[in-house]
């Protein structure tokens, strides 16, 4: 799931490389960017409305901007940003959850890309549109009603991926301030390096099995938007965690609804 620089330089030389997505901002992107890498920025396209009639249009219009690019399940992806950061993460989980089967992203990003010396380019590549839309993993995203229905189950652990000053409610970015009932809380900061690389798997694996995230229970992350919860999708999955929702709708959704339960976490 995560590809070192001088892998994906490999691979960009073989007969079969990957399909790279660039999800930068346009202006970084414009600078300069990996060879063949196409642009694809899906920062602030976002769903505060898990239902099932918003959920369904939301994804399509996701699916239909991958076809635009060209994606295919039979070619590899790789996705890179600034970092290995939210940005990226967010694209792999999309991607994953339309069934993609071969995703990783580019470890520590273009900065790193940089760092091992590899060349650049400001040369175009075209896409060629492709026709697919993906077939959705439910298994890979909670809806609002899911997440209600999980509280206080035993073998449930919802993970609030926002700065602690949200989760405490000291920040209030929704109608309400708060938490998910449960939720325990680590920023998806703590998943990296100074240097914008994940940890290591071992140190990963103790930061969560501290907060009681272990293998055995299916595990909910959510943030603000679906973002950083994307990133914390992503680092369980590098441990293999094989029961992960991301909550896409996140605290703009359940904030914002006053139908729906909410604890204020005492520091």
């Amino acid at each position: 799931m995560l590809i070192a620089p001088d892998a994906l330089s490999r691979e960009l030389a073989s007969a079969m490389p990957p399909l790279v997505l660039d999800v930068r901002p346009a202006e970084a992107f414009a600078v300069s960017r990996l060879p063949g890498a196409l642009h694809l920025d899906l920062w602030g396209i976002s769903l505060i409305d898990t239902s099932p009639a918003p959920l369904r249009a939301f994804m399509w219009m996701v699916g239909h901007l991958f076809s635009l690019r060209g994606v295919t399940p039979e070619q590899p992806v790789v996705v890179y940003e600034e970092s290995s950061g939210i940005r990226a993460a967010r694209v792999f989980w999309f991607l994953e959850y339309l069934g993609h089967p071969n995703v990783r992203v580019l470890d520590g990003g273009f900065p790193a890309w940089g760092r091992a010396g590899l060349a650049t380019t400001t040369a175009v590549t075209t896409p060629v549109a492709s026709k697919w839309h993906g077939e959705a993993d439910a298994s890979k995203l909670a809806t609002w009603d899911q997440v209600l229905e999980r509280l206080d189950q035993p073998d449930i652990s919802i993970v609030d991926t926002r700065a602690a000053s949200e989760y405490f409610g000291e920040e209030v970015r929704a109608k309400r301030g708060g938490a998910v009932p449960g939720a325990v809380n680590l920023e998806w900061k703590n998943n990296l390096m100074a240097d914008g690389t994940f940890k290591s798997e071992a140190d990963l694996r103790t930061m969560y099995t501290e907060l009681g995230v272990t293998p055995d229970r299916e595990v909910i992350t959510y943030c603000q938007g679906g973002y950083r919860a994307a990133h914390t999708y992503l680092a369980l999955r590098l441990l293999g965690f094989p029961r992960i929702r991301n909550y896409t709708g996140s605290w703009k959704e359940w904030g914002d609804r006053d139908d729906l339960p909410i604890d204020h976490p005492l520091r």
